[in-house]
């Protein structure tokens, strides 16, 4: 599922161009020369993608103990359920739960820790800035998230939000280098779009968990399949 990974950030990067846009526009990046421009937006990418690596190892971590506690593929389900739903509750009925109220100190924090460096120019300050940048509360984020946990392996769900941030980086890069190009109307169009492919790629989940056999989409349930095979349980 490392595609719908890769779709949503490619999504994403449209709908991160009006959320993180604004810091990549005054990204502190030397572009006297083309090494230095380089080896900063490089840096504030490689950021970026370590912070959400670490975000992926956590709900990879969480994914992991929901399959020990049985759920196997069906937390598949689960998740593609959970991103229909999110984009189907308008945000208003979402925020009434206050489900990131905790998260507001954390949130706090990195904006003031995002400030400090904005003021910096060195190579240490641009890489603070993407890990931080990668911590900021994002609706496309928290559908890579939902996808990290489905992986149910730490690895897995670290590559799952690294590939998932590879998907930004063109679209950054173009915002570092070039600043806001991309009109508004332009954006808004893409925008509308992303809820539908949203809710694709949650169907998407759903027929994996179901385990229809068909390659690549929906792989049989094989931990579901009972066997008197004693060799094979044995491996098992």
């Amino acid at each position: 599922m490392l595609y719908t990974a890769l779709v949503l950030g490619l999504l994403g990067s449209f709908h991160c161009i009006g959320m993180c846009g604004p810091i990549a526009f005054v990204l502190p990046v030397d572009k006297t020369s083309n090494r230095r421009a380089f080896t900063g937006s490089f840096l504030y990418h490689f950021g970026r993608l370590l912070s959400y690596g670490l975000i992926g190892v956590l709900f990879g971590l969480l994914g992991r103990g929901l399959y020990l506690a049985g759920f196997q593929q069906r937390l598949s389900i689960l998740i593609g359920v959970l991103m229909i739903l999110i984009v189907l509750i308008p945000a208003r009925q979402l925020n009434r739960f206050a489900i990131s109220r905790p998260l507001y100190r954390f949130i706090g924090t990195v904006k003031t820790k995002l400030g400090l460096y904005l003021n910096k120019t060195s190579y240490k300050a641009l890489f603070l800035i993407g890990f931080f940048n990668g911590f900021l509360p994002c609706g496309l984020v928290y559908m890579a998230v939902l996808g990290s946990v489905s992986t149910g392996n730490a690895l897995e769900g670290a590559i799952y939000m690294i590939v998932f941030g590879l998907g930004t980086v063109p679209m950054m890069t173009a915002a570092i280098y070039l600043g806001n190009f991309l009109k508004i109307s332009v954006r808004k169009h893409i925008q509308r779009a992303i809820p539908i492919f949203v809710v694709i790629i949650g169907l998407l989940f759903i027929l994996r968990g179901m385990g229809l056999g068909i390659p690549y989409i929906s792989p049989p349930d094989t931990k579901l399949i009972l066997t008197n095979d004693a060799n094979s349980c044995v491996s098992q």
